[in-house]
């Protein structure tokens, strides 16, 4: 399971794959949803169950039923998860169709386990959200960021999605829209768990600091920027940063991890690197390297960098501790001062 240094895992006793519904209640708790027993939660991935643990603090630990190596969108759960939740108190996820096994689950919850609280840390943001950049094709299915096999075909075949209603699920990676998903769980919890509601609040005020200084950092590169423009070799995780800061990330591939990018637009982007004078071509921790290299190698930029849409974790940042803001300042913020000369 996925952690940071501050998260507390507690393991699950684990239901049987074949317990009845009536017994994955009675395990689940039969109260009235108040806040005696309130302790223990599942988060859809690594980046909620980082401030999900953060904002419950002593009172409570999260789990993430994401291996690490891999990102919550394009992921498959088994079979016992929904028990495994039911047997909790809280489940924190992202209502958006990118992940669609997590939608399913708190519908299940919703619907049968009223003892379990079901939070949706996009509650209020429905004004923020972005829309997919859909530049290079028709985006269908769902996403394999983590490079494991996890297609995750979750979305019914894509035949009842519009366009018109598919947002980038990033929104974690603005820092500033993170402070009000923090708030969120917070608020989630403290409905839930009310004896422990002004604790939860400090707690998210607590870490709204550390936020804070991930937005100063970007404010600060893009104060100092020398360039307006830096290359992303593959899908697009950061356009909530570009929007927020006025940064310019090129990427021949888009949005989409679905899109391959053509002959042309690796030229163009090649050009492009030379004409702007880039010396370090970005990539995504979370897909193969291969593209950024071939563009270093066929341009007159010498380094290609990884940037993560901190939706998950690698072995190294799990065993060093990094939960959101570790990977922000420690990988992201050096890797965009340098790709846009940040001085």
């Amino acid at each position: 399971m996925t952690h940071s240094r501050r998260s507390v895992l507690r393991l699950g006793a684990g239901l049987a794959v074949a317990g009845t519904a009536a017994s994955i209640a009675g395990c689940s708790g039969a109260g009235d949803g108040g806040s005696e027993g309130f302790d223990s939660g599942y988060a859809a991935f690594f980046t909620l169950n980082d401030w999900a643990n953060e904002v419950a603090g002593d009172r409570a630990s999260f789990e993430d039923p994401v291996d690490v190596g891999q990102l919550g969108h394009g992921w498959t759960p088994d079979g016992t998860l929904a028990a495994d939740v039911a047997a909790t108190d809280a489940f924190v996820y992202l209502d958006s169709p990118e992940f669609s096994w997590a939608q399913d689950l708190a519908e299940t919850l919703e619907s049968d386990y009223d003892s379990v609280a079901v939070i949706d840390a996009l509650d209020g943001l429905e004004d923020d959200l972005l829309d997919w950049d859909h530049s290079h094709g028709e985006e269908e299915g769902s996403h394999d960021e983590g490079g494991d096999g996890h297609e995750g075909d979750d979305h019914d075949g894509g035949d009842e999605t519009h366009d018109e209603t598919r947002y980038d699920p990033h929104v974690w990676v603005d820092p500033v829209l993170a402070g009000e998903m923090v708030d969120a769980i917070a608020t989630g919890l403290g409905e839930a768990d009310p004896d422990n509601a002004d604790a939860y609040a400090a707690n998210a005020d607590a870490y709204a600091e550390e936020l804070g200084a991930v937005d100063d950092a970007f404010e600060s590169i893009a104060d100092g920027a020398a360039r307006d423009v830096a290359v992303l070799a593959g899908h697009n995780s950061f356009q909530y940063l570009e929007a927020r800061y006025g940064f310019r990330l090129h990427s021949p591939v888009g949005v989409s991890p679905q899109n391959e990018p053509t002959t042309s637009e690796i030229s163009d982007t090649i050009d492009l690197v030379d004409a702007e004078g880039i010396d370090v071509v970005l990539y995504d921790r979370f897909q193969s390297p291969r593209l950024a290299e071939s563009i270093v190698e066929n341009s007159e930029a010498t380094e290609a960098v990884p940037v993560t849409p901190a939706g998950g974790t690698t072995r190294e940042w799990n065993d060093a501790g990094y939960g959101y803001v570790e990977q922000m300042t420690e990988v992201n913020v050096p890797a965009f001062e340098r790709a846009f000369d940040a001085q």
